[in-house]
């Protein structure tokens, strides 16, 4: 289902920009503006893994330095027919993880110190076997792809703005109202879209961890330690970055359900009941 909803959200995205071409109609800068964004975005893609890691200060380890968790992550691989990722720490003591990389053969999983120190092991492996799902489904291309229709639209959005300000007219006439309104809610549409592609991808790893593992309340005990952990020691991080996060870092930060990168955690812990449900079934 969460897959579907992905696609369903990303040919919606599509609409808006294709929209929006079409209001500015179909112009050579349209098409100027769609291949800078998705050379913008496809630098970003092949260099995410190095963009997060240096963002958060990771300093890679060795299996000699954290034996455990080495074992932890290559018993979790194995399960999944993945490569082992690179591991890195964060030196933070706020309660966090996640994983990068443009695809399963160049990934790297990342976790804060306070994480490794505040979940135990079934609830460190629960999060780990989340960050490997997301290797597994490459939603780091899903959100590529996401972010280059996105800026493709904010793009579109500024050309039409210059256009407005320098009087040019729209192919609809030259109706002021109609391109203020598709200046202003075409880019909020394509933010909107963006943050719920990155909620559906959130469901989907929590459901890959569950299978993985066999373990759903782990996870959904390890979420509610950190959602708890991160009011009391929120995490110093790049907002851009939040979305790779496996809980949301700020404490107090109040974010609408349209905006938030992240389901809520009440949210993510009955579903990961009900897979408990279904696989106590099976």
């Amino acid at each position: 289902m969460n897959q579907l909803k992905t696609v369903a959200l990303l040919g919606l995205l599509s609409g808006v920009l294709v929209g929006l071409g079409y209001w500015l109609g179909g112009t050579g800068g349209a098409l100027i503006g769609l291949i800078f964004a998705a050379a913008t975005n496809l630098f970003s893609w092949y260099s995410s893994d190095k963009i997060a890691l240096a963002a958060y200060q990771a300093q890679p380890i060795e299996p000699q330095q954290a034996p455990e968790l080495y074992a932890m992550v290559e018993k979790l691989c194995q399960r999944a027919n993945l490569p082992m990722p690179r591991l890195y720490v964060v030196p933070s003591p706020g309660a966090n993880a996640f994983a990068t990389g443009r695809d399963p053969n160049h990934a790297a999983v990342a976790v804060t110190q306070g994480i490794v120190q505040m979940l135990p092991p079934d609830e460190l492996e629960a999060v780990i076997a989340h960050e490997l799902s997301h290797v597994k489904n490459r939603d780091t291309l899903t959100q590529a792809v996401a972010a280059t229709v996105a800026g493709g639209i904010s793009y579109l959005a500024q050309v039409m703005q210059f256009g407005m300000m320098f009087g040019s007219r729209d192919r609809q006439g030259g109706n002021p109202l109609g391109a203020l309104a598709a200046i202003i809610l075409a880019p909020l549409a394509a933010t909107v879209i963006q943050m719920a592609i990155s909620r559906t991808r959130e469901f989907e790893a929590d459901a890959g961890a569950a299978r993985l593992t066999g373990n759903p309340r782990a996870l959904a005990r390890a979420l509610q330690r950190l959602e708890a952990g991160a009011r009391q020691m929120p995490m110093r991080a790049n907002p851009a970055f939040e979305p790779l996060l496996i809980i949301n870092p700020f404490s107090g930060q109040f974010l609408s359900n349209l905006f938030a990168t992240h389901p809520s955690t009440k949210a993510r812990i009955e579903n990961l009941l009900k897979i408990e449900q279904e696989l106590a079934v099976k």
